[in-house]
Parts: C-alpha cells; structure tokens; sequence
C-alpha cells in the first residue's frame, strides 16, 4: 500500500539534532510496491512557492507509480542537510531528491557513501554516476514577466527581492531587466537581497522599502508570497514566483511562473522502477513545460498579453534568446554584441549585472 511519511527536523543549539517518526523499511526492489522515493526541502511545503511545487511533484509521485514518498521539510542547506540525506540513504529509499542548491555537496558526499541509491539535485552541476542534476531555464519566464513589467510599469522602477548572490538568481534579475529595457530603455530595476529562500517577515520588509524608494512592481526570487501580499495592501502590482500566489493578490498579481516538476519526477521515478535510471544533467524551459505561468490578471491588457505571448512563442521556436546582444554590464561595457547570444556556460556562472540593475551584486 503507497504510504507518505513526513519527517519533522528541529534544530537544537549550534549542532543540530533531526527528530524523526520511527519507520520500517524493508526495501531489495524498485518495484512499485516497494519502491520508496525521498525528498529534501529548503522550505515548508506550505510556502505557495518553491517548496510547494516540489510537493506536488512528489504528490504526481505517489499518484502515478503507486511508489512510497517520503519527505523532510525546512531542512537548512550544510551539515543538518547531509544528516537528513544520510538517514533517508540508509532507510531504505531507491532514489532522493534534494531540493536547493545549498545541498549539491551534501548530496554528492551521500551519494559516494550510498552508490546502490540513487540520488537527483535540484540547481546544482556536480554529477556522479548515481547523482543526477536537474533545473529548470527561469530566466525565461523573467523575460516575459520583464516584458510585461516594461509595458506597465508607470514610474519605471521595478522592485526585485533575491534570495543568494548565486548564477541562477543573478541570470533571472538579468533576464527581467533585458527584457524591460526593450520595451522600456529607460527602466531600472532595484534589488534588495534577503539572504534566505523563505523569510516572510525579511520578504515583506523588502518589498516595503522597494515601494518606498518608488517601485510601482514587485518582482521575486524568494518562496512566499508575502512581497505580493505587501504589493496587494499597498496599491502596486507584481508576479507571483513558483507558484500561483493569486490566491493572496488578486488584485496585485499580473501572472506568475510556474515550475511544473511533475513529470520530471514521474519520469525519473518509473526508471528506477524499469532499471533504466542513468545519471546526466536536465535544463528545460518554456517548450517542455517545465516553465510555465498563472493566468493573467484582470489589470494585463490586451496588448500586453499579446507581447507576452509573442516572447513565449518566441523562446520556444528558437526565435528569441533572453541573452541576445548587444548587452552592457552594469560598468558600461560591452559583452555581447549586437545579435550574439550568451552561451549556457556563460549563463550558468553568470556573476555580474546589466545595465540598468542598481545596487552591488549581494547587497
């Protein structure tokens, strides 16, 4: 019979202790009766966002592979998160899917440790024949709500709350100012980094001061829906991140991007279960799915959503690339010129901002 177990981590002091439910596990196949499948979450699963997203992930899990899910919530990113990876290695499970960047070396040391299980990270790029990678292409869906921010913002200044100065956050804050600067060359973009994926009190204080200096959109790189939440009571709009977070917007919300890992790991799960799992590296986007988005609001016009739809479209036939040049960094110098396109393994260690991003990078 498919079960769920939820394990609960508390962390006590300095060290950190991870308090879990006692669970039998009697595991030799993968079969679908037996198969048991793991997951590691930066976050709770209720955050609307990031977190929660996974969750239906494995929810798809359990629904199509009739496979045992288990899963550990707000687990922080270092040595609480090799503890908690460790304890699902040794219990039992076949495959395990850690969930934030912070946790690619824990899960490689793991994956040294445990080479029958095998092991999947999201964001990262370390791989090992039993640790697989996977992401989604983000920065696509910053160019559409980029383009549709250019469209409406009435002051120019868009607010971006980021989590970590890492290469996917920068890459998604570049992408959003590109694509507003074609639609809007003037605009800027102002970003405060909270230094956490999930912190409503930090996300909402941010998203306040961003209105405050005169940014009428909200945008985000973090997990709850509280930026939205503020731009809703203060009269200002945004998107919402991961998730549909129109439920705590109506008002506020223009679409959101949506990260559809559901058939990933359904897929991942039943090769497993077929014994044709093998490890590599996975970056979809907008044409597989992967990336998709809410709705618009009531507030996008007609020819807004037209030109949304027209860079959709556009990403996903080849047309057109997010990173195509000319494009200036923040010092005014040129990095691409005009019709290259910057190549993946620029886009992946990408440290540096465009023109028009204000601020230091990280702070």
């Amino acid at each position: 019979m498919r079960k769920t177990t939820r394990l609960h981590n508390v962390i006590k002091g300095v060290t950190g202790v991870l308090v879990a439910s006692t669970i039998m596990f009697s595991v030799s196949t993968a079969s679908a009766e037996d198969a048991k499948v793991g997951f590691v979450y930066v976050g709770p699963v209720g955050d609307h966002g990031w977190t929660y997203r996974h969750d239906l992930g494995r929810q798809a899990v359990e629904k199509e592979t009739g496979a045992e899910t288990t899963f550990v919530e707000s687990v922080e990113e270092g040595a609480d998160a090799e503890r908690v990876i460790r304890k699902l290695a040794s219990s039992g499970h076949n495959i395990i899917f850690t969930t934030s960047f912070g946790y690619m070396n824990p899960t490689l040391k793991v994956a040294k440790q445990f080479p029958n299980v095998k092991f999947e990270h999201a964001t990262g790029y370390k791989q090992a024949d039993n640790m697989a990678t996977y992401s989604a292409r983000f920065y696509e869906g910053r160019a559409v709500i980029g383009t549709i921010a250019g469209m409406m913002s009435k002051t120019g200044v868009v607010g971006y709350i980021a989590s970590f100065p890492i290469p996917e956050v920068v890459r998604g804050i570049n992408a959003f100012a590109l694509a507003m600067q074609k639609v809007n060359p003037d605009a800027v973009v102002k970003v405060v980094w909270v230094n956490s994926w999930y912190d409503p009190g930090k996300e909402g204080d941010a998203a306040k001061a961003l209105i405050d200096q005169g940014a009428d959109m909200i945008t985000q790189h973090t997990d709850s829906p509280a930026p939205l939440q503020v731009a809703e009571q203060r009269g200002v709009q945004g998107f919402g991140q991961a998730s549909d977070m129109s439920a705590f917007a109506p008002t506020a919300q223009l679409t959101a991007i949506i990260d559809d890992w559901d058939p990933y790991y359904v897929s991942r799960v039943k090769a497993v279960m077929d014994g044709t799992w093998t490890s590599g590296d996975v970056w979809e986007g907008i044409d597989t799915g992967m990336v998709g988005f809410a709705p618009y609001g009531d507030a996008v016009p007609a020819d807004v959503r037209a030109a949304a739809d027209a860079v959709k479209q556009g990403i996903v036939d080849g047309s057109l690339h997010p990173f195509t040049g000319p494009i200036t960094n923040q010092a005014g110098e040129q990095v691409i010129g005009e019709g290259e396109t910057l190549d993946d393994g620029v886009l992946l260690s990408m440290d540096w901002y465009v023109q028009g991003v204000q601020g230091e990078l990280g702070q």
